[in-house]
């Protein structure tokens, strides 16, 4: 079986970092009760063909079993990219596609199909949040109604993960941060099909808009309490 793609930060972006902020991390911790998991797009119709995003499977579980047991919330974001046979996304598939190419993008990601579906290996449960986006992003609000979902749950962290890194996950990740959200990636709980695709999106996001970590690293030092006397994050 393919094993998450690994990633390393590289040393010149290390340095660039901590000349202008001088701190490795952004966020010494994420308060539980405040901090949602954000599954990006694993959706049938985008990982079935996509052994990096299969791989990262078995951490997306690990991390969202974790999030429920220390009192946080998991959301899962499908994309919605056309309904009634009509693109939501008209600019998208209309020039960013050939007609064929565009046709099976919006059908696929028709509600009801079973392309638009969650993989069927995810750990989702019923009482997670499940949100629709029509862009990139799951932070339009426009496009997408995962802020109003976070709002109502008192979310202020955000731990991104999903598919693809440069992309959907990347691109969500900033607009999170430029709405005021703590954000972290998580990067062996991100895929993309590219390593270089993989690598690019996270050291683009550590230097300006939030954490870049592990699956260990979110577990064992980021998502924690805070102890007594301690300021909340």
């Amino acid at each position: 079986m393919t094993q998450p793609t690994q990633f390393q930060m590289p040393q010149y972006v290390i340095d660039r970092v901590m000349k202008k902020r001088g701190r490795l991390r952004v966020f010494d911790r994420f308060e539980p009760r405040h901090s949602a998991l954000v599954v990006i797009d694993m959706q049938e119709f985008y990982v079935r063909d996509v052994p990096s995003a299969i791989a990262i499977i078995p951490n997306i579980n690990r991390l969202a079993r974790a999030f429920r047991e220390r009192g946080g919330h998991v959301a899962w974001v499908k994309m919605v990219a056309g309904k009634g046979g009509q693109s939501l996304w008209p600019l998208y598939h209309d020039h960013f596609f050939t007609p064929e190419n565009g046709q099976r993008h919006r059908d696929n990601l028709t509600k009801g199909h079973p392309g638009q579906e969650l993989h069927a290996d995810l750990d989702a449960r019923p009482e997670d949040i499940y949100a629709d986006k029509q862009r990139f992003s799951a932070f339009i609000p426009k496009y997408s109604d995962l802020p109003q979902h976070l709002d109502a749950k008192g979310v202020k962290n955000v731990a991104v993960v999903g598919m693809l890194t440069n992309f959907c996950c990347e691109t969500s990740a900033r607009d999170a941060m430029m709405l005021d959200y703590h954000v972290a990636m998580v990067y062996d709980a991100n895929a993309a099909r590219f390593d270089d695709d993989h690598n690019v999106g996270f050291q683009t996001v550590y230097q300006s808009f939030g954490d870049v970590v592990s699956v260990n690293e979110m577990l064992s030092d980021m998502l924690q309490p805070a102890q007594a006397g301690a300021s909340e994050t």
